[in-house]
């Protein structure tokens, strides 16, 4: 028997089991995706009534079918209608910002304040920005930008000590590592990271306007100065059906 061809990144025979039998609704996705090549970026579907129609099955395994291209991010809603997504924004796992990674695609970057408060910090976040149970952190929230597209929500977490005038000189729609470097001379060294998948919170699927039942990317990071000391948490969530993210591995 000649090897199955196949595209390489993609599954094996498009995800056809051995058996050979396809659920319904995913013969009609697959005829759907082409569909979406074809008509391109911003391309606008038919409706569920004509797919239906045209693929003659149930409005159910058409919209069964919609449901899944829409969660991997190749449609979109568009006031009533379904249109073609654009790719979907790669953002590198490094200590670049995120600034620096949309306009990297041509993308234009944007952040909407949802608050900058002081609270004292919790004795589980002490060790990981070098604070003492107790003392003042800010917490700097932000929805994340793209052309105006919300795709994000982020929650800085970091010594008001480090950081003292941080209200009054930081201008919430910037990049805040960029802050650090130019206003006060401080350099990342590294970082530890760890991503996961979630579903959003009520509070945070209408902050960045999704479902709540989206999948979820979850970034947390502990970031350290040029020095090794302890400098920030971050916590991001970028919508899965925008978002991949892209790392170079090297032998360790």
């Amino acid at each position: 028997m000649e090897p199955t061809q196949h595209t390489p990144g993609e599954p094996v025979r498009s995800g056809i089991p051995e058996h050979g039998r396809v659920p319904k609704y995913y013969a009609v996705k697959a005829r759907i995706a082409e569909l979406v090549d074809e008509l391109g970026e911003g391309g606008l579907l038919p409706t569920e009534r004509d797919l239906a129609l045209r693929y003659e099955v149930a409005r159910e395994t058409v919209r069964q079918a919609l449901r899944e291209l829409l969660l991997e991010g190749r449609l979109r809603r568009h006031g009533r209608g379904t249109v073609v997504a654009g790719p979907k924004l790669e953002q590198p796992l490094s200590l670049a910002s995120y600034t620096e990674g949309v306009r990297r695609q041509g993308r234009r970057p944007g952040r909407t304040l949802i608050g900058l408060d002081t609270l004292p910090c919790p004795p589980a976040l002490a060790p990981g920005i070098g604070a003492e149970a107790g003392e003042p952190v800010w917490h700097l929230e932000r929805v994340l930008l793209a052309d105006d597209e919300r795709v994000g929500l982020e929650s800085t977490y970091i010594r008001v000590a480090r950081v003292p005038r941080l209200e009054a000189e930081f201008d919430p729609d910037s990049s805040f590592y960029g802050y650090l470097r130019e206003r006060l001379g401080i350099s990342f060294g590294d970082a530890d990271e760890k991503l996961e998948t979630v579903l959003a919170t009520p509070r945070e699927a209408l902050l960045i306007g999704t479902p709540p039942a989206l999948p979820m990317l979850l970034i947390h990071r502990f970031s350290r100065d040029q020095d090794g000391r302890p400098l920030e948490r971050v916590r991001s969530l970028y919508r899965g059906d925008r978002f991949s993210f892209t790392t170079h591995l090297s032998p360790g």
